[in-house]
């Protein structure tokens, strides 16, 4: 088998694309695994054993781009896939093996993909959780009725992203780093929105707690989150800010998969980071708002997920409809400083 994955766009979804990946290797072992991806989810590709090669995706996140994907898949077309599996949900992710002439072709139903595919799946939502609707896409269709088809959530292969040990020794000399104390990895940023955002001066409290009681803090996050992690850090008391260090902005995304494989426990909103940093090995606490964990929890082994209870929440949306984000600015900073005790 020669296998051609049109993989998603955004980092949390690719990490927790892996178990597909892992579920096919052992299904067939000898299978080559190519996985179509944009850039900057490269060098996450590059640290699964699984891929044989990650393929970077020439055109924009939602670019349709009719032209581009057919001369892509005519260029594709020489390498003699023998099987496709398109993940994102869109008719235009569903052309590019159907240009290659992939002869199977397999994913879940959605926007008009009748005729791309040829192993059309419409159940996807009796699975609940993205890795089962992942991992069932490597079984036959007769065989996945529900999610009771699978191995419970716990059974099923979690992502695993591999550590380069050199690589991270040397991404932490870079930064001036050291491991003299137990690190704690704050990622308070979120690419989906505000209300998935806990407020900077609970970050802030948990990292003073932190560091008065002998560990040190990094902060992670993209440019975009840049501001947030400096105002965590100038929250922080002087005696203690020799301990905190903000790294938000100016790290590669693979030198940021290094380091948080650095931390002993990773505290993050619902983000890409915290399924990066449950994929190589930190426990992790995940801090919930408008998003639920019951379709992409975190897929550490040690795991603690803090929320609040008020009826409003999950609402899955960008924004506070209501303008209160008192399902974030609720959830005190006590209630994630009790999780990490009992990890």
């Amino acid at each position: 088998m020669k296998i051609l994955i049109i993989g998603p766009s955004w980092v949390g979804d690719m990490v927790m694309s892996q178990s597909l990946y892992i579920t096919l290797k052992q299904q067939y072992p000898e299978a080559l695994i190519d996985v179509l991806a944009p850039a900057w989810c490269k060098p996450i590709l590059e640290r699964m054993p699984q891929v044989h090669q990650a393929i970077e995706m020439p055109l924009g996140h939602g670019d349709f781009n009719f032209l581009g994907r057919r001369a892509l898949g005519k260029e594709l077309k020489h390498q003699d896939y023998t099987h496709a599996f398109v993940l994102p949900n869109s008719a235009k992710s569903a052309l590019i093996p159907w240009f290659a002439g992939i002869p199977v072709r397999t994913g879940w139903k959605g926007e008009m993909r009748y005729g791309l595919l040829t192993d059309l799946r419409s159940n996807k939502k009796d699975f609940q959780y993205m890795i089962e609707r992942y991992v069932a896409l490597a079984h036959p269709k007769a065989e996945m009725i529900n999610s009771s088809s699978l191995p419970g959530l716990e059974h099923l292969p979690k992502p695993k992203l591999y550590i380069d040990s050199l690589c991270q020794q040397h991404t932490i000399e870079k930064f001036e780093l050291n491991q003299d104390r137990i690190v704690i990895g704050l990622c308070p940023g979120a690419e989906f929105g505000p209300a998935k955002q806990w407020p900077v001066e609970h970050y802030a409290a948990v990292a003073e707690k932190m560091i008065q009681d002998g560990k040190q803090v990094w902060l992670f996050g993209s440019p975009k989150d840049q501001s947030i992690t400096e105002a965590i850090k100038q929250t922080i008391s002087a005696e203690n800010q020799h301990y905190i260090f903000d790294l938000s902005g100016k790290t590669s995304l693979i030198e940021a998969v290094d380091l948080l494989g650095a931390c002993e426990t990773v505290i993050s909103n619902d983000s890409g980071l915290m399924h990066v940093a449950a994929a190589v090995g930190c426990q992790v606490i995940g801090v919930y708002g408008s998003t639920s964990p019951q379709y992409t929890p975190p897929l550490a082994d040690k795991v603690a997920i803090v929320h609040t209870d008020i009826e409003c929440r999950p609402c899955f949306k960008r924004e506070c409809p209501l303008k209160h984000l008192k399902c974030l600015k609720d959830l005190a900073p006590e209630q994630v400083l009790n999780a990490y005790r009992s990890l």
